[in-house]
């Protein structure tokens, strides 16, 4: 058994929104049974029930959330079989408390993996309740708060492998030589879409040019592959590295979402530019992240 460890950090993300009471609910719960934790918001609106995308999102942010336990909230399945887990990853340096519905298991994998998993089946840890319908609430922020007082990850409840763990809902880009099909895995407040390709997953397509086609809808369009937002030519897309060091389509003050139609989990084919590129120094090495736009 591993030796227990304090946190005093509790970082929080649900599809609750904040019109309701939830979220200053589970924060009250926590703070009265841990008064020294800390608790950050990495974001409260999710899309209702859209577990891809909140997988998405905590697992952009988890390098960034400091040691301490996560606790993630998207869950249609809430008062059903589905399982209620607690995931030990970093060497213990964080646990990732949630629903067992593929919400964790992509933060889980940028860190390293799930060190351990328990099924948070000690219901003298968790608040009594009228229902079974707000796990926020009655199991998942008083687990958390117990954490931070130092309750071994053990103590929660029985022992499941991580390898039967619902896994993320996020495919890989079918990566041929002539083309890439795609999926657009975010679209962010200001209509870039992030694909689910890293810079070296084109490399093959440039032939030494600076622009590449990306098919949508049967709809072919040009794009510049660019360093910064503000280099696409006005009214034109370009393909950014974004700050997580993936590709985005992305236009210049402008919504490349709404010009295209996309939307997360949508697909698009990348092919090479229809001839009459030009060279670049434009790189796809490592770039310092953007800060983000006004």
């Amino acid at each position: 058994m591993n030796a227990p460890r304090n946190f005093d950090h509790v970082a929080l993300l649900t599809d609750y929104g904040l019109d309701d009471e939830f979220v200053g609910v589970m924060k009250s719960v926590i703070v009265d049974i841990a008064p020294h934790a800390r608790i950050t918001d990495i974001g409260h609106n999710v899309r209702a029930f859209d577990v891809r995308g909140a997988s998405l999102m905590l697992a952009r942010a988890i390098q960034y959330v400091p040691r301490g336990v996560v606790v993630a909230v998207v869950d249609p399945g809430v008062a059903t079989k589905r399982k209620m887990i607690a995931l030990e990853v970093a060497g213990g340096e964080g646990v990732l408390v949630g629903p067992d519905n593929g919400l964790l298991v992509p933060a889980a994998a940028m860190v390293g993996g799930v060190d351990r998993a328990v099924v948070l089946s000690n219901t003298t840890l968790h608040l009594s309740a009228p229902g079974a319908t707000f796990a926020g609430r009655d199991v998942f922020a008083p687990v958390a708060a117990h954490l931070c007082n130092g309750v071994p990850l053990d103590e929660l409840g029985e022992a499941v492998d991580p390898d039967i763990l619902m896994p993320g809902l996020v495919g890989l880009p079918q990566i041929g030589d002539t083309e890439i099909i795609a999926e657009v895995t975010w679209v962010d407040v200001y209509g870039n879409c992030q694909l689910n390709l890293g810079p070296e997953d084109v490399v093959g397509l440039t032939a030494g040019t600076n622009r590449l086609t990306v098919v949508v809808d049967g709809a072919d369009r040009s794009v510049a592959i660019t360093a910064a937002f503000d280099d696409i030519t006005e009214g034109a897309l370009g393909l950014v590295v974004d700050s997580y060091g993936m590709l985005a389509i992305a236009k210049r003050q402008d919504s490349a979402a709404r010009d295209l139609g996309l939307a997360s989990g949508d697909q698009v084919v990348v092919r090479p530019g229809a001839g009459g590129g030009t060279t670049t120094r434009v790189s796809f090495g490592k770039i310092a992240p953007e800060a983000p736009r006004q």
